[in-house]
């Protein structure tokens, strides 16, 4: 009986040294595809930006994630999808890491997060100049009305910060833009990276304000759990390590060129390094 439970005992360690040699290599999986894969959200700049002429990919992101296929001496493939959808195609492998990810405590049952590669502040998009300088305790009040879109990451601050405020809901961020410049809400909560887009692209929206005290929320890369602690340790320190010498916010400010944002647009003492 002993020696059956040592020969049991021996085959299931070996199984496990087995199972975890399978498992344990995502770089070599990657390395052996030759590519490393992200999901992309068509219209999404400074984010991703896709031409319909090439089919060429850009934007922040895609110089991020450039980056990482590179040190990783593989190419960068880059799979269609949707903010809603990229958790799923990390969680179900259909791609090896999804950047600009808010974490969250829910994601965090799904899929596993790296260390921030950027920060970014909740601010308020407004033409209404006596907004300016209010803290968010200000702004929740009954006789302010604001527009949100609707499961954001935004919308989830603005009903823990503003539940006493009049808050629109809307499907698309296009149609929470329409709702402020029509006069239906009397600003856009949103992300400062999103805000000075906007501000930019819809002139009549308004600009960009930050009311105290400033709420910000790290952007990480996500990756499935099944991943080994060699890649997930990889990506965290690629993050942590381009995040402080500048890098991450260098490629943010150089998506944001096009519209005419520079370091200067920045509200004083606000850096997406954190």
């Amino acid at each position: 009986m002993n020696l059956f439970a040592k020969i049991c005992g021996a085959t299931a360690v070996a199984l496990s040294l087995l199972s975890s040699a399978a498992s344990a290599d995502t770089v070599s999986e990657i390395r052996e595809r030759g590519k490393l894969r992200i999901p992309a959200i068509l219209n999404e700049v400074p984010y991703f930006n896709k031409d319909p002429r090439t089919g060429e990919w850009t934007g922040f992101v895609i110089d991020m994630a450039g980056d990482i296929a590179k040190t990783l001496d593989v190419e960068l493939e880059v799979v269609e999808s949707s903010w809603s959808n990229a958790i799923l195609d990390v969680q179900s492998g259909k791609v090896d890491m999804a950047f600009a990810v808010t974490a969250t405590p829910v994601r965090a049952l799904s899929v596993s997060f790296s260390d921030p590669t950027y920060y970014n502040s909740f601010v308020l998009i407004s033409a209404d100049e006596t907004l300016e300088g209010k803290s968010w305790n200000e702004l929740n009040d009954p006789q302010y009305t604001f527009a949100v879109d609707l499961g954001s990451a935004q919308d989830l601050m603005a009903q823990q910060y503003l539940p006493k405020a009049n808050i629109l809901r809307f499907k698309t961020r296009d149609e929470a833009i329409v709702a402020v410049t029509t006069g239906k809400a009397q600003g856009l909560i949103n992300t400062m990276l999103n805000g000075l887009v906007i501000s930019k692209k819809a002139a009549n929206v308004g600009s960009v304000k930050v009311p105290t005290p400033v709420l910000s929320t790290p952007s990480v890369i996500a990756v499935n759990y099944g991943a080994d602690e060699t890649f997930k340790s990889f990506v965290s320190a690629w993050a942590e390590y381009n995040r402080r010498i500048g890098n991450n916010q260098t490629w943010i400010l150089k998506s944001l060129e096009p519209f005419g944002i520079s370091l200067t647009d920045m509200p004083p003492g606000f850096g997406f390094g954190g």
